[in-house]
């Protein structure tokens, strides 16, 4: 198989609908620009909202794109926790639904530097294979702690038990895990931003040449794209 092409090089920026999953995505725009293609930074099949995709020679600065902080608008049901995190899961615990000034209390204790479990329908490995693959043959496996930081978590809306949240937080961050800790799970969940870029931007005709997604990093990343 020939080498993929290093043109067009360049970042796209794609509002990934529910149900694909990034890769599809990834190869979706491969097929059509015939280019050596990566992303930086996975959304979970069931969520939508904003994938990096990089093009071409643009792929050799992944690691400038992928440790950016990221937003997201998510609906947390609070009536139930689910052993996946989100509405795919199995149910494993109903709960009470709490008032509003205990959910402001739980909110308020998952602010700043958290340490959290990784969701067992991850793509973290264990024991060398992917906890997702273990988990869908019914393999239950203690799942190792993360730390991240959680920047701003807002209530827009707490209505028939379910919370709509806006956040904003480190790269890494699994908010399936926040919405298990609030007891509950993820509904819904959008990815609005990725560092300096919006979804509102995304257009999947239109690269942002490197040089230009370089820039909006700032002096530290651009300098260190720069080295790449």
């Amino acid at each position: 198989m020939p080498p993929r092409a290093l043109d067009p090089s360049g970042l796209f920026l794609i509002d990934k609908p529910e149900g694909p999953s990034s890769f599809a995505v990834v190869a979706d725009v491969r097929r059509r620009t015939g280019a050596r293609t990566g992303h930086a930074g996975t959304l979970d099949p069931f969520a939508t909202g904003l994938l990096l995709v990089l093009s071409g020679r643009a792929t050799k600065l992944a690691s400038c794109f992928v440790g950016l902080d990221k937003r997201y608008l998510t609906d947390v049901d609070l009536r139930t926790v689910t052993d996946t995190g989100d509405r795919e899961g199995s149910t494993i615990e109903e709960q009470e639904l709490p008032e509003e000034d205990e959910l402001g209390r739980r909110l308020a204790g998952l602010s700043g530097e958290v340490e959290l479990p990784v969701p067992a329908a991850s793509a973290v490995r264990i024991g060398g294979e992917r906890a997702y693959r273990l988990h869908r043959r019914g393999i239950a496996v203690e799942m190792p702690l993360r730390r991240s930081r959680v920047d701003a978590l807002e209530v827009i809306s707490y209505s028939d038990g379910v919370a709509r949240l806006d956040l904003r937080v480190s790269s890494g961050t699994y908010v399936r895990s926040i919405a298990t800790a609030l007891g509950g799970h993820c509904a819904t969940l959008r990815r609005t931003e990725v560092g300096p870029f919006r979804v509102e931007e995304a257009d999947p005709e239109r690269l942002i040449t490197a040089e230009q997604a370089v820039a909006r990093l700032g002096p530290a990343r651009g300098a260190a794209a720069t080295e790449a």
